[in-house]
């Protein structure tokens, strides 16, 4: 054992992929692949006072849980941080995960965790994937150590289509492009979204049915072929989705997610609701069939234009296109039920202010991020509300992100 490794045994997975395990000195080592119960001997990467992280070098005593990876680049690639542990294991590690974030970080000391929902495909459930671009033109994700880009020849996420199409493409050095996205929609329509700083889109050819934008910065859309957007059916739903709008990744845990609002809220033709990153309407379509009147927030133009038009039959739903924090302080109706989807950083605290003014009877707050979520439920029990349940759904298999909905109410 030269001077920089040393032998740990691993206590538990923390938020983020990694596994957490103590030095002699009693300091926390944070190690990523490794699994809770194992002994391993781990290169040590960087020491701080508190803790130190470290790279798995040797499994000395293994994880009777640990499996043989799909995909021949895990463990050096960043996309995926479970795939040596079975599905079942990756469920229970996700509610153990979700439950510690908010007794450490949210300090409710027995959260109302319900069973995780877990996802029909664990494996090939993306309806999108986004690869980097190397100098040679190669495809490729963000290493594992976050600090280059590493080619790839296979991945397991993506449905199927999609990974029939992407080693198809072949992309020259000088294309100017750095980033490239595909989705699938649910009728197996592709679409190739090309990003790169140049207001002008590259030199293009494509020899199979699929759409193709280019998408540069603080510039106009390009459409090189076929469409401009997408079509996603969930529960007889129909929505369009264009190239620069957000939509969920797995479809079969969203609809999971949609039946579970419709049956925890309160929902009747009395109900008015206000709804924060409404997106391109994925629960507004579905909220607003059920409520009396439904206000939407929604700051990407995209997403408006998409929701205006995937909403256009209901004509007890006003949106406003500006960011939550703008729109909230002009809002001056009284709401019985909010629903939030806020971006990884959770509620803003102009956000948390509107909610102690406008008091809605129930929120439900959908979370991609269990850290930030647990800070804001903190800030919610101080505003008087009390935390009815928090379920979480395995939106992203095989990985460290953690999807939930928790239902808080007044009172």
């Amino acid at each position: 054992m030269t001077s920089n490794t040393i032998i740990i045994n691993m206590d538990k997975s923390v938020f983020g992929g990694d596994s957490l395990g103590r030095m002699p000195d009693g300091r926390a080592i944070f190690v990523p692949f490794a699994l809770p119960g194992e002994t391993v001997r781990v290169e040590i990467l960087e020491e701080k006072k508190r803790f130190a992280r470290g790279k798995l070098i040797e499994i000395i005593e293994e994880s009777p849980d640990r499996i043989k990876p799909h995909c021949r680049h895990f463990g050096a690639c960043g996309g995926c941080q479970y795939q040596q542990l079975t599905y079942t294991k990756q469920l229970t590690l996700k509610e153990a995960i979700l439950k510690d974030q908010f007794q450490r970080i949210g300090k409710i000391n027995d959260p109302p965790i319900q069973p995780i929902v877990s996802s029909p495909q664990p494996m090939n459930y993306r309806n999108t994937v986004q690869f980097h671009l190397g100098q040679q033109g190669e495809l490729g994700y963000i290493h594992a150590d976050g600090e280059h880009l590493l080619p790839i020849q296979e991945c397991h996420l993506p449905q199927v289509a999609i990974n029939k199409l992407w080693p198809l493409l072949q992309l020259e050095s000088d294309s100017g492009l750095y980033r490239l996205g595909i989705r699938q929609d649910s009728y197996n329509a592709l679409m190739l979204i090309m990003e790169g700083d140049d207001p002008h889109p590259p030199e293009f050819s494509l020899d199979i049915p699929a759409s193709a934008v280019y998408t540069p910065p603080d510039a106009p859309l390009t459409v090189l072929a076929g469409d401009d957007h997408l079509t996603y059916s969930l529960l007889d739903c129909h929505f369009r989705v264009s190239a620069r709008s957000f939509f969920q990744v797995n479809n079969q845990v969203a609809e999971k997610m949609i039946q579970y609002l419709l049956d925890n809220l309160m929902l009747n033709k009395k109900t008015r609701a206000l709804e924060l990153y409404a997106g391109v309407g994925l629960f507004s379509a579905f909220i607003a069939k059920e409520v009396g009147h439904l206000t939407a927030v929604e700051s990407s133009g995209s997403a408006c234009h998409d929701f205006t038009i995937n909403l256009a039959d209901y004509d007890n739903v006003v949106l406003y296109e500006a960011e939550a924090e703008k729109a909230l302080p002009a809002l001056k109706a009284s709401f019985d039920l909010m629903l939030v989807d806020p971006p990884r950083a959770g509620l803003t605290p102009v956000v948390h202010d509107a909610i102690k003014s406008l008091q809605p009877q129930q929120i439900a707050y959908i979370s991609c991020d269990p850290a930030t979520l647990a800070r804001d439920a903190r800030k919610l029990l101080h505003n008087d509300y009390r935390l009815v349940s928090v379920t979480p759904f395995d939106q992203f298999p095989q990985t460290a992100h953690i999807e939930s909905i928790s239902i808080f109410e007044k009172g």
